[in-house]
């Protein structure tokens, strides 16, 4: 699974801006968002889809789909909350 490309992350812009606005999280590079000095969350693509990695445990990434609205909703969600606790 690759890392996401730019054409990819712009394509998910608005969720990226609604990321962009929490302020726990820092965007050191498009896409790539730190929490304190650990990477965070990042995005892959593949023949899948797209999904978001998050470090909702502080060790371990999580994989969440972003394909939908949907799907993006709950990322954000589950990450307002990660980043709130």
């Amino acid at each position: 699974m690759n890392h996401a490309t730019a054409e990819t992350l712009n394509l998910l812009a608005p969720l990226l801006m609604q990321l962009r606005a929490l302020p726990k999280l820092q965007e050191r590079k498009l896409g790539t968002f730190y929490r304190t000095s650990k990477a965070y969350l990042h995005f892959h693509e593949d023949p899948l889809g797209f999904f978001a990695d998050v470090r909702l445990d502080g060790c371990d990434f999580a994989r969440f789909p972003v394909n939908s609205a949907k799907e993006q909703a709950a990322l954000l969600s589950t990450v307002i909350a990660n980043c709130t606790a």
